[in-house]
């Protein structure tokens, strides 16, 4: 990738991205921005945006979770409530993408069948089961994390981290439907990416307490093995195989950091 110069750089990256961003992946209420009207930019040029989204929800999930541990609520208690709020912030959209893939990629033979399947608005077994699990992991691992003084930056990692991978996917892999919102948002492109995936690199180098390239190898691997499947069973990728990807970078970032509160530290 050729080094930008700044009028690309002013081009690629604006202040109504961030707004845009918020506004595609939070149900949090927003005031009403007035910024110039650029047909030509699709919006997956907010992209670079996602894992800022994810930085602001953790923070505020994190919020939740100090005030009840304050309070004088137990772990399990309080890590509900945390997870409830991140999944209220985003309008459960990450959780409805994973039942959809797991639906889909595990519930027919060929690629066209799979694809309507996800479609369907009915959640079958398999999708059952993948929000469950889903749920249940993150619980335990916030529960157990509730314990530990890093707390917030574990949410701050695993929120920011497993954005990144959201648009990480969203360039590496083409959009498979004509008429879905994967493909009414576009792909963001090797600049965009590069500066989401920095940010969340950054995010895990400079927090306290855990090991960088433990969690990022972690983290790339949660992606890639959501991606592998999504590029074999249909071929690419759709708004749902970006939210099991959250999930799922999500569930390996978060195990990461509990690992390291007990001790993976020591294990070289």
């Amino acid at each position: 990738m050729a080094i930008p110069d700044i009028t690309t750089l002013r081009h690629a990256f604006r202040a109504r991205d961030i707004a845009v961003a918020f506004a595609l992946l939070t149900r949090l209420p927003l005031p009403h921005f007035h910024f110039p009207t650029e047909p030509q930019r699709p919006p997956a040029c907010s992209a670079w945006a996602y894992p800022l989204v994810g930085i602001v929800l953790a923070l505020i999930a994190g919020a939740v979770g100090l005030a009840l541990t304050r309070m004088g609520a137990t772990p399990p208690l309080t890590a509900a409530f945390v997870l409830l709020a991140l999944v209220m912030l985003s309008g459960a959209m990450h959780e409805d993408g994973l039942a959809d893939c797991a639906d889909g990629f595990w519930g027919a033979w060929t690629a066209e069948k799979r694809l309507r399947i996800m479609k369907d608005s009915v959640i079958g077994t398999y999708g059952v089961v993948a929000l469950v699990l889903s749920l249940l992991l993150r619980w335990y691992l916030i529960s157990e994390l509730i314990t530990d003084e890093a707390l917030i930056w574990a949410l701050v990692i695993a929120s920011c981290g497993s954005r990144a991978a959201m648009v990480w996917v969203m360039d590496s892999l083409p959009t498979v439907r004509r008429d879905g919102l994967s493909n009414r948002t576009g792909r963001p492109g090797e600049l965009a990416t590069a500066v989401a995936v920095l940010i969340g690199v950054v995010v895990i180098v400079v927090a306290p307490d855990y090991s960088a390239w433990r969690l990022a190898l972690l983290g790339l691997l949660g992606a890639l093995v959501v991606r592998q499947i999504a590029k074999r069973k249909i071929g690419g990728q759709t708004g749902d195989v970006l939210g099991a990807t959250q999930q799922v970078t999500e569930i390996a970032l978060l195990t990461g950091c509990q690992m390291m509160a007990y001790g993976w530290q020591a294990i070289p």
